[in-house]
């Protein structure tokens, strides 16, 4: 009589983010059916996004088709749904179009979008930057706001389009800041005619004490001081109170600006409500040290959907190193029990390195024990990100695209996307005209 063949076991991942698709590929041929599901169909390097939204990179210079990535792997089948919750006790992921996905392990990877801090009605004036999507539609804004101003004969309304408004001064808000004030100086004005770009005010708003927070004091001085040198005005310890279509509110003053961005805070998904476990004030589900959901050591949750603590005590940083730390001790933790070895290993977090680009030829760099700055720190930021890139072509592309702009300040990626423009439109930025 023939033995009876145990099916494979069944693991599902959540998120084809950077943690999701690591543990993906760490997996392989370790004899398991897995399934990555997600909402979109490509994955994302989110540290360039910023260079999509200020039309420095196109968006498929940094993003990839999930299936394209994985095509190679007939032990992984993809998944294009929304995940609506999970069954814990069935142990299913259930699909917002209805049916589910059995699972002998989870791998919760979902990632987080932007924080309102309660003001959840200011997000159609300040959008945040955390998809393609989101990219596109403040590149969008963005090039409009110089296209408006062209045409504008009112002065004040002129002042106003071409006044950009970046609210959080982390790596992302002062990225952007500074990228948006090169386009402005360097880019643009042989484009118009009727409007000097240069006179265009890039502000950027921090309701702390000063910029890039994480970083070293010195750093974040120098990257204070090379922000001012572009011509951002870097306005600290004001808090934002108030988002419209005209502009923004933040301590005492008042500020008429059309294009506003948020890059100030984040929230988790809703992975802790579907599993009903706690969570942080920002909604990170709060992990084992092994990164299991506690009650369920067949889930896991890793990247920006928790909170673990670092060596320092402190949460780990939710950035794309640390992501991939956890889908790598994750995948390392599976294969374990699937030989047998079921002892929980904590995750360790090791911090590679902090990095921000504040213009086209400055950048800081913190490794704890060396720092650099400036033309030097430009050039490791830019070998950093280009390695991590997918595919030799992908490196390619952004490398030149880098080296054009280095050159000759030209930025090729200027397309206004995502509809056309009404008549109605001058008058009101923020119409979004569908066709």
């Amino acid at each position: 009589m023939a033995e009876d063949v145990l099916p494979p076991h069944r693991i599902v991942v959540v998120g084809g983010g950077f943690g999701g698709l690591e543990a993906v590929q760490r997996l392989a041929g370790a004899g398991a059916a897995i399934t990555l599901v997600d909402q979109r169909n490509h994955h994302i390097f989110q540290p360039l996004l910023y260079q999509v939204a200020t039309a420095s990179l196109a968006t498929s210079e940094i993003a990839w088709p999930i299936r394209a990535v994985l095509r190679d792997r007939a032990d992984v089948t993809t998944v294009l749904a929304t995940v609506a919750g999970v069954d814990a006790a069935a142990h299913r992921v259930l699909l917002d179009e209805g049916g589910s996905l059995p699972y002998d392990t989870l791998i919760l990877a979902t990632g987080a979008r932007h924080a309102y801090f309660g003001h959840d009605e200011w997000e159609p004036f300040a959008p945040g930057l955390k998809t393609i999507e989101d990219a596109t539609r403040i590149r969008r804004r963005i090039l409009l706001a110089f296209e408006r101003a062209e045409i504008e004969p009112d002065p004040r309304l002129r002042a106003a389009l071409l006044a950009f408004v970046v609210i959080g001064a982390g790596p992302t808000g002062v990225e952007l800041a500074g990228t948006i004030a090169e386009l402005a100086r360097d880019t643009l004005p042989a484009d118009f005619r009727n409007i000097h770009t240069q006179e265009a005010r890039v502000i950027l708003i921090e309701a702390g004490k000063r910029v890039l927070p994480g970083f070293a004091e010195d750093l974040a001085a120098y990257a204070q001081r090379s922000l001012e040198d572009l011509g951002v005005e870097v306005e600290l310890g004001r808090a934002v109170s108030e988002c419209s279509a005209e502009g923004v509110v933040y301590g005492d003053r008042i500020l008429e600006a059309r294009t506003i961005i948020w890059a100030a805070g984040v929230r988790a998904s809703p992975a802790a409500e579907w599993l009903g476990v706690p969570a942080d004030r920002a909604g990170r589900l709060l992990v084992q040290p092994d990164l299991t959901v506690p009650g369920h050591p067949e889930i896991f949750a890793i990247g920006d959907t928790v909170s673990v603590a670092g060596p320092d005590g402190k949460p780990v940083p939710g950035i794309a190193p640390a992501a991939k730390q956890q889908g790598r001790h994750v995948a390392a933790t599976i294969r374990r029990r699937l030989g047998g070895h079921a002892s929980p290993v904590p995750f360790r977090y090791r911090h590679a390195g902090s990095l921000a680009q504040i213009g086209k030829r400055r950048a800081v760099t913190d490794f704890g024990w060396i720092k650099l700055r400036g033309t030097l720190a430009w050039w490791l930021w830019g070998i950093a990100h280009i390695y991590f890139l997918i595919g030799v072509r992908t490196r390619l592309s952004v490398a030149i695209s880098w080296l054009w702009i280095h050159a000759r300040n030209q930025r090729s990626a200027r397309l206004i996307t995502q509809g056309t423009q009404s008549k109605s439109q001058t008058s009101n930025p923020l119409a979004e005209h569908k066709p």
